[in-house]
């Protein structure tokens, strides 16, 4: 009998033994590893490949979302949490499954015979995990952080800690402190998801801190130029040029 790679990954010591006492009843299951957290979670996976997943969402350092963004070849996820805010969301997307803790071992069967299923079809269509990370960032939340891989590193950066934001197409680079750091993301999600009473898009590649504003020079009769506490200089559209004088009244 085939044998499918379980990775869980909780940050309750008890929901995880109980998960993998649970999973060993299935003799389709080899459960290859345990996590108590994100970042051990996203080391895990690239290590083990594993052929399915059990995240929580709810995590410190990195929930489960912020995992899953940082997973190059995301395997197949089936959440399991005691917070049911994303499971109507979850199942909207397709997801594998959404198990609401407590749960019984039948329902978890359930949800293993549907991963299962999944796996052996080996659908070619966009995979369900991408679509639930892409509804989550449909959904307007402020986020306090934001989390990078650069590298063999992963940074979280609070969101206070951003000084600018700069579009690059698909992508953006995060200026915090004195590092900068690209991220697959849009200027939408950023504007959309960090708060609108600390940041302001003042041009259509430039979303700046408030606090990190120094002054702003008019060097054209409709041009004006963004400077920064760190000294640099960032051009500022008309639009933009509104959104400061609302924000700033002056």
């Amino acid at each position: 009998m085939k044998k499918y790679r379980v990775l869980v990954v909780d940050d309750e010591d008890l929901a995880r033994e109980l998960l993998i006492e649970y999973l060993k009843e299935d003799q389709r299951i080899e459960v290859i590893g345990e996590c108590s957290n994100g970042l051990e979670g996203v080391k895990a996976v690239q290590e083990l490949h594993p052929d399915l997943v059990f995240l929580d969402i709810q995590m410190p350092k990195v929930n489960g979302f912020e995992m899953l963004e940082l997973l190059t070849e995301p395997p197949e996820i089936i959440f399991s949490t005691a917070f049911d805010q994303y499971a109507i969301r979850a199942f909207e997307m397709n997801a594998v499954d959404y198990l609401l803790k407590p749960y019984p071992i039948e329902r978890l069967s359930q949800a293993v015979d549907k991963a299962i299923e999944r796996i052996e079809k080996k659908d070619t269509d966009q995979l369900p995990v991408e679509k639930l990370v892409s509804d989550h960032d449909d959904q307007v939340v402020h986020v306090e952080r934001i989390v990078v891989k650069s590298g063999s590193k992963i940074h979280i950066i609070p969101a206070s800690d951003i000084r600018y934001i700069e579009s690059q197409d698909d992508y953006v680079m995060i200026y915090w402190k004195n590092e900068h750091t690209m991220k697959q993301k849009t200027m939408k999600y950023f504007e959309t998801h960090l708060d609108p009473q600390q940041f302001i898009r003042i041009h259509r590649s430039y979303l700046v801190n408030v606090s990190q504003i120094s002054e702003i020079q008019q060097y054209e009769k409709e041009s004006w130029i963004l400077r920064l506490n760190g000294g640099e200089k960032l051009k500022v559209s008309k639009s933009g040029y509104r959104n400061l004088r609302e924000r700033l009244s002056f």
